[in-house]
């Protein structure tokens, strides 16, 4: 079966985080995703409760952020911050995995801490995505996030934030997001019912091709409107995008 554009617009969660953006750009965003028909907006918390209102005639799902973007919060905070945002329309929350406790191998508190956030958002009818901020960490972290989400029956886990950079020996700081071996890694080792998400480095249909190919079903992504413009004229011209992956990204990453 060929693959639609819309098949592609509801692999995206248009991302509306950056700190910067003002009120004005948030209605901006969620327009744009009303145009493109995607899955959600990715959006602040405060910001639910408008975007629930911008985007009250669409198909268009909120999904809010909780101890975003270091999950830092005591896990009480991340619940109430992820509990409000359901309850002002939110039905899908993003959080970030305590990333001390994640290199420490705390995992008692791991398991405590994203059991009881899911088992919040799931009582609110919502669903929960985990986020690993893979930069700061090695694959046998993520393997054991992995393992510890399907357990917890987590719907999606996710590869990064997009604000998590890493300082180098040159004292600047560099970010990598979504790679295809974390990627490959975190497909294999959660179950076939966790979903996998791709942040940070999904800038191009391309690049969306590729992790859809590798078992990736959503993506953050801020360049919906290039991705999926993109798609329609290839489309047009009558090109199959289900057969269309570049080699050349699969064997060497992006």
């Amino acid at each position: 079966m060929k693959t639609s554009l819309f098949d592609l617009a509801k692999m995206i969660d248009h991302s509306l985080l950056h700190p910067t953006m003002t009120d004005a750009d948030l209605k901006a965003g969620c327009e744009l995703a009303m145009k493109y028909d995607v899955a959600t907006v990715c959006i602040k918390p405060y910001a639910v409760p408008d975007a629930a209102k911008w985007l009250r005639n669409s198909k268009v799902a909120i999904c809010a952020v909780a101890g975003f973007p270091h999950g830092n919060s005591h896990t009480e905070i991340i619940i109430a911050e992820a509990v409000r945002a359901c309850e002002e329309g939110a039905t899908e929350i993003d959080i970030v995995s305590n990333t001390g406790k994640v290199l420490g191998c705390d995992w008692d508190y791991v398991v405590r801490q994203i059991g009881a956030v899911n088992k919040a958002v799931i009582e609110c009818g919502a669903i929960l995505k985990v986020i690993f901020e893979n930069d700061f960490l090695k694959d046998e972290h993520i393997i054991r996030l992995c393992e510890i989400c399907s357990g917890l029956d987590v719907a999606f886990v996710k590869t990064s934030t997009g604000y998590g950079f890493v300082k180098q020996e040159n004292g600047m700081y560099s970010y990598a997001g979504a790679t295809v071996p974390h990627l490959k890694l975190m497909r294999k080792h959660s179950k076939p019912s966790v979903q996998i998400k791709a942040a940070g480095g999904v800038r191009s249909l391309d690049d969306l091709l590729l992790v859809r190919s590798i078992g990736v079903t959503r993506v953050g992504a801020t360049a919906t409107a290039s991705i999926l413009e993109e798609a329609k004229r290839r489309i047009d011209a009558g090109e199959d995008l289900s057969k269309s992956v570049n080699q050349e990204l699969v064997t060497g990453g992006y």
